[in-house]
């Protein structure tokens, strides 16, 4: 019996090992917690990369990717991220006293957690696909939640969602620890491309 490698069901399988492979270099990349927002970045320039005509090689180029945004990903995670867990914690702190101020104070610190958040996700997709400066790259990412609203929803949705099926139904855990995140990276990749290209296209206009 031949196995023909250009068979559809080769190319299947080849494609699912590379994302499982993808999967674990982000996770372990992320284990340092500085390196977020690289491992990120990359993870997002590598599966933008394969949305496009399924160009690139994911595990192939991943590490050159980490290497070349390290910088820039690093500054803008703790301009981002950061404060964006800080508020969420300060908000779960302020949530457990009855107190009216206290509560409305909470819901103060989750909405602008979740802004941060979503301009921590668009600045690593900017940092993967185009090479503007720190306070240039920073700026449209916070400016892009309120320009594509409906779209940065979606964004958010990906990384939300696989942490609550987690928190529901821990099992979950293997999938995301073997597939989870480079397929939503994937799926969020098209989101990514959509949302630049109405962008570019306004700015030329």
């Amino acid at each position: 019996m031949q196995i023909d490698p250009e068979s559809r069901t080769v190319h299947g399988l080849s494609t699912f090992l590379a994302f499982v492979a993808l999967n674990v270099l982000y996770l372990v990349s992320c284990l340092p917690l500085v390196t977020i927002g690289a491992a990120t970045s990359a993870l997002f320039e590598v599966t933008i990369r394969y949305a496009d005509e399924e160009s690139g090689r994911p595990v192939a180029d991943f590490f050159p990717a980490f290497r070349r945004n390290f910088g820039r990903a690093t500054l803008l995670m703790l301009a981002t991220l950061v404060p964006s867990v800080a508020l969420a914690f300060s908000g779960v702190f302020w949530l457990g006293h009855p107190e009216p101020l206290l509560t409305g104070l909470a819901v103060v610190a989750f909405v602008a957690a979740a802004a941060l958040f979503a301009a921590f996700l668009h600045a690593m997709a900017l940092v993967a696909v185009y090479r503007n400066t720190f306070r240039q790259t920073l700026r449209n990412a916070l400016l892009l939640p309120g320009a594509e609203p409906v779209r940065t929803i979606g964004l958010v949705l990906v990384p939300i969602t696989l942490g609550c099926l987690m928190v529901v139904f821990p099992p979950f855990g293997i999938l995301v620890a073997t597939i989870g995140c480079s397929v939503g990276a994937y799926g969020m990749a098209f989101l990514f491309r959509s949302i630049h290209s109405r962008r570019s296209g306004n700015a030329d206009a």
